[in-house]
């Protein structure tokens, strides 16, 4: 698996090399925009609106707006006064248990690769093998592009996975919605309701029983278009709101039985015989 970042984990007198992966992708399909008129990209050019004229990279410098329209100019030597040293170690503070991180801390992932030689991957062994018995996780941190990055170490299924955390101050405060739920009652008839429709919808998490719709569809318009095949926009379906919270829960309950009630005869349903190809019957 490729690396972005190689270095180590420490703690305590403890060093294990490792390499960091991302675990993740985006499988989002992107648009350039282009002139209509001739179908080139359009570029983005360092336009000043004061000089009216384009600018080029040397004139550029960073500003911190300290006001409406006002900026205080940070020369780059300002900035390497205070740069963080390149650092390759992820040094551990502290060992917490993992259903204490709220998951909105959360930011990215990464996959810990270990060392390709067998001694200098027994202490990575020996982490993830103690974190899966204790169910305790990481927090650390390390600098990775030149920013200082929060970081938890966790085992998951057999290796070391590193999520970026967002620091305190990055996390908003939910306090004005909680009070705004706190003030707020509900029936006892309407919770048994709501109790149902989750047992109904309940399940194992299984990721890849899940679709991103609008991206297959968005594949399937663009092969249409590619091949030349006219694009049509489907009716709009009009939903009837619902106004009574009751009667919506009871139709919820009543949508939900029916649905897995077809998913189940549809389980149990004799499956139908494979048909023998027309190359299958020839040779018999």
């Amino acid at each position: 698996m490729r690396t972005i970042w190689n270095g180590s984990i420490s703690f305590g007198l403890v060093n294990i090399p490792i390499g960091l992966a991302l675990a993740t992708k985006s499988s989002d399909i992107s648009f350039k925009t282009l002139h209509r008129e001739c179908g080139s990209p359009i570029r983005q050019k360092r336009w000043c609106p004061v000089h009216e004229r384009d600018v080029e990279a040397d004139e550029l410098v960073k500003g911190w707006e300290v006001a409406k329209g006002q900026f205080i100019v940070v020369e780059p030597e300002e900035l390497e006064s205070i740069a963080l040293r390149r650092s390759q170690s992820i040094e551990i503070l502290r060992f917490v248990a993992l259903e204490q991180v709220d998951p909105v801390y959360f930011d990215r992932t990464y996959y810990l690769a270990p060392a390709e030689a067998e001694a200098a991957r027994r202490p990575y062994v020996l982490l993830l093998r103690a974190m899966q018995e204790t169910g305790m996780a990481a927090i650390g941190k390390f600098v990775l592009w030149g920013k200082e990055n929060l970081c938890l170490v966790r085992a998951r299924d057999d290796v070391l996975a590193l999520e970026t955390l967002f620091y305190a101050e990055d996390v908003r405060a939910s306090d004005e919605i909680r009070g705004s739920v706190e003030a707020t009652e509900v029936k006892p008839v309407e919770l048994d309701l709501a109790r149902q429709v989750i047992a109904s919808l309940a399940g194992e998490f299984t990721p890849e029983d899940f679709e991103n719709e609008y991206r297959r569809e968005l594949r399937a318009m663009l092969d249409a278009k590619l091949a030349g095949e006219p694009i049509t926009a489907p009716e709009p379906v009009a939903e009837a709101p619902i106004a009574d919270l009751l009667e919506a829960l009871k139709q919820s309950v009543a949508a939900a039985k029916k649905t897995g009630a077809e998913a189940t005869d549809a389980k149990d349903a004799p499956k139908p015989r494979a048909r023998a190809s027309a190359g299958s019957r020839k040779s018999r």
